[in-house]
């Protein structure tokens, strides 16, 4: 005799895996006649430790063909980023990872900090030969391209900073495939860059949660001070911090759905 199962009280079914990213966005600028486009991303943003790290993949939207098993960095597991870092740096054109320090975010701030990670990548991608026409970039804030020069005293412009179009789009990390490929990148790098530094100062526990603010780093912060890693300017300990920390274990990319870092700002 079979017994009837009232709806909501089965087997619970596993979340449907995020869909994939594609090249149908990017596609689209085609018809601007643009053929080179960067997919940009940034890492490391709300961080108590460490750089702000951004990435850059550059497509030929006349013959790129899309690479599957890229995500968005935040929904990959560490083995299958580094399986798949490899595979985006021979699929784009060109790629590069710029880094801005702790003491650079210090000095100039986290916007000026991400402008300066993202022009030393923009730079490497010139160096490699590519000059990409447009930039499609997670968010829905332009901090890539130079700051307008109000005044003659105000910091000049950086030599061979981003002077293509720039184009944001919110979730663009979910969704385009340029920007998830950036992503990985930025993530693979700035992590290992993290695992070094966790070899100086261990007690921090870097290796795990990659300088983002977990209880083990908050109270080592607290017991032992800050390092030359730490972002100083920052209220390390202070307000909603002491209590809205990650778990320690958790894989952190400290990002809100708009693609933009949320566990801390200066």
């Amino acid at each position: 005799m079979s017994t009837a199962i009232k709806p909501g009280t089965g087997p619970a079914r596993p979340p449907a895996r995020a869909k994939a990213p594609t090249l149908r966005h990017e596609r689209t600028f085609k018809a601007q006649g643009i053929r080179y486009l960067a997919g940009v991303d940034e890492v490391g943003r709300g961080a108590l430790a460490g750089p702000v790290s951004v990435g850059i993949a550059v497509v030929d939207l006349e013959r790129q063909k899309p690479l599957a098993g890229v995500r968005d960095s935040k929904l990959l597991s560490p083995a299958e980023r580094e399986r798949l870092e490899p595979l985006v740096r021979r699929w784009s054109v060109a790629s590069a990872v710029g880094h801005a320090s702790a003491q650079e975010i210090d000095s100039i701030g986290i916007i000026a900090a991400l402008r300066l990670a993202g022009t030393r990548a923009w730079r490497e991608v010139l160096e490699a030969g590519i000059r990409p026409e447009a930039v499609l970039l997670d968010g829905s804030h332009n901090w890539l391209s130079p700051a307008e020069q109000l005044s003659l005293f105000d910091e000049p412009v950086v030599e061979a900073s981003c002077d293509a179009p720039v184009h944001t789009k919110i979730k663009a990390d979910m969704q385009c495939l340029s920007v998830a490929a950036a992503s990985v990148i930025a993530k693979v790098e700035r992590d290992r860059m993290m695992r070094e530094l966790h070899v100086e100062f261990p007690d921090f526990g870097w290796d795990i949660n990659k300088g983002y603010a977990t209880a083990l780093h908050r109270d080592v912060l607290r017991a032992a001070g800050p390092t030359p890693y730490h972002r100083v300017s920052w209220r390390l300990l202070g307000g909603d911090l002491l209590d809205g920390g990650l778990p320690d274990g958790q894989d952190p990319d400290g990002e809100d759905p708009d693609g933009e870092d949320s566990a801390v700002d200066p």
